[in-house]
């Protein structure tokens, strides 16, 4: 009897040895996979699409003819300043009075550093005083207007703000396309930008009736020798040689003019042969897609890697 108790109590023992073991041995660690890193996709450098900038003739048109003061004018204002909000410019205006309407030059600002203008105006004329048969009516301004500020909006999207070496501000003269009618100056918009500059641009670049699907953009007489070089070259390089034709043609008088008064490099890209320069058929089916991305490129290129 004393022998099965005591079998009995070195049971009870080993029973508690064993719990207390278990209580107190630590938890054996269970290996995990690792899970294989994933690469992380660069995104494509954005790239300018003539095709996208195409849309933006056709959208500025559908609001009809934009002489300033108009409700088409209004209108197409109000889209650039949203389309470039939308891209994350910072917007200015400036408005002013003369001749009884209120003239507004919209200005897109991004990057860094000394800043640069690149121009266009978007109002346009009020007569097509050029055509032979209908010289009363508005002109359409397809390529005179809509073309350059096509160009601009579609920058505004494509440029790498990461790349750029200048603040570069994308300005949409006003009153630039009246000239000769009723009183009206011509390059209002920009002259009066010129005037009241607080901070001196390193240079002006206007861009300006460029969609002409018959693009010949020769050398401007009255422009920066030195800079009009540059952008020659990089259209060079970019194959686009047969549209920019390295010999000088024409002196203009455009929205690069008032800057150049006063010392600043400035260029206007312009290709002036074009026959339906104010006239009722400058409308969008003159204007070419290639055309709108050989200026856009080539701008592109000098803003970001020069």
């Amino acid at each position: 009897m004393r022998m099965r108790l005591r079998g009995k109590w070195l049971l009870v023992i080993l029973v508690w040895a064993l719990l207390l073991a278990c209580r107190s041995a630590p938890p054996t660690p269970v290996p995990t996979a690792t899970p294989l890193p994933t690469a992380t996709p660069t995104p494509e450098p954005l790239e300018f699409d003539g095709e996208r900038a195409y849309e933006h003739v056709v959208a500025q048109c559908d609001f009809g003819f934009r002489p300033t003061g108009s409700e088409a004018w209004r209108a197409t204002g109000d889209y650039i300043i949203a389309t470039l909000q939308a891209q994350g410019w910072a917007v200015e205006t400036q408005e002013f009075p003369y001749h009884g309407v209120t003239v507004r030059n919209i200005i897109g600002k991004a990057g860094q550093g000394s800043p640069v203008i690149i121009g266009a105006h978007y109002d346009t004329r009020l007569r097509a005083d050029q055509d032979p048969t209908d010289p009363a009516t508005p002109v359409m301004g397809a390529n005179d207007g809509a073309s350059g500020v096509a160009v601009l909006l579609e920058l505004a999207r494509v440029l790498d703000r990461d790349r750029l070496n200048h603040e570069v501000w994308l300005t949409f003269f006003d009153a630039e396309d009246n000239g000769g009618l009723d009183g009206w100056e011509w390059i209002v918009g920009s002259t009066y930008m010129a005037e009241h500059l607080t901070v001196r641009p390193e240079f002006v670049i206007v861009v300006d009736m460029i969609g002409d699907a018959e693009q010949q953009i020769y050398k401007e007489r009255n422009s920066d020798a030195a800079l009009q070089d540059r952008l020659w070259a990089i259209a060079a390089s970019l194959g686009y040689g047969d549209f920019f034709i390295p010999e000088y043609k024409w002196a203009m008088f455009d929205d690069h003019t008032p800057f150049a008064a006063r010392g600043i490099v400035a260029v206007d890209i312009i290709d002036f042969d074009y026959p339906y320069w104010h006239t009722t058929q400058d409308t969008a089916d003159k204007v070419s897609a290639a055309s709108l991305e050989h200026v856009g490129r080539v701008v592109e290129v000098l803003l970001e890697r020069e």
